[in-house]
């Protein structure tokens, strides 16, 4: 159905390749997911704030007069950078300080991934397409998850796409079918948690985000996945 694929580097001096390295092994997988694909990249780490990838549908996005709104706001945007349709800043601010002012003032932004060194970036189209479009052979880092996407529950969409953010520096991506989905969509959405689409995956990632969010580690949130999650279902976290 869909397609996973993982690349943790345990020699640091490969690092400079991550990139290079794990794009043919994402392409490798695209007759197993030819709709979408996407990945997590781990890597230029961030201490001092939070480091965040936002995502804009409109292809012109003045990208540079929102980091200057973003600079007025809080006077702490230590860098940040276009790739595509997508921004990548680092703050000098609490996580949470900045996901506030982000739904209050850009509306038009999505979030894709939070932390001190995770970057989301996912697309619709063949996995060789997306890893184009996103430079993919040319990111650094210790390590990488990616997913090609074969739609069986939901339309063919960015949003459908995976990775899924679960957390600061974590994600999901997923293989199978969820048969309870829409049950513990309506039972998460009453505890707060809100969701895009009517993606399968996003309920688990939703799942998982709630769990810890309760104070639950990463593996007691997955053992209690087994025990709430109905179907058949392989996923894969990066962390």
């Amino acid at each position: 159905m869909c397609g996973i694929v993982g690349l943790y580097l345990k020699n640091p001096q490969l690092e400079s390749r991550l990139g290079e390295l794990f794009e043919p092994m994402l392409i490798a997988m695209t007759d197993r997911g030819p709709d979408s694909a996407g990945f997590a990249v781990y890597g230029d780490e961030y201490d001092d704030g939070v480091k965040l990838t936002l995502q804009c549908d409109n292809a012109d996005y003045d990208w540079q007069a929102f980091a200057d709104r973003l600079q007025t706001a809080f006077g702490s945007l230590a860098s940040w950078f276009q790739n595509a349709n997508v921004g990548v800043f680092k703050i000098a601010e609490e996580e949470s300080r900045v996901l506030g002012w982000l739904a209050d003032h850009a509306a038009d932004l999505r979030v894709m991934s939070a932390g001190k060194s995770i970057e989301i970036l996912k697309g619709v189209g063949l996995p060789g397409e997306v890893a184009t479009r996103y430079k993919l052979s040319n990111m650094r880092g210790s390590h990488a998850i990616g997913h090609t996407r074969m739609a069986t529950e939901s339309a063919v969409t960015l949003q459908g796409s995976h990775p899924f953010s679960t957390g600061l520096d974590l994600c999901l991506v997923h293989n199978g079918s969820l048969s309870n989905h829409n049950r513990l969509r309506d039972k998460l959405k009453r505890q707060g948690i809100v969701f895009q689409t009517d993606n399968d995956s996003e309920v688990a990632a939703g799942y998982l985000t709630w769990r810890m969010a309760k104070g639950e580690s990463l593996n007691q949130a997955l053992t209690g996945a087994l025990k709430d999650l109905d179907g058949f279902f392989t996923f894969t976290i990066g962390t």
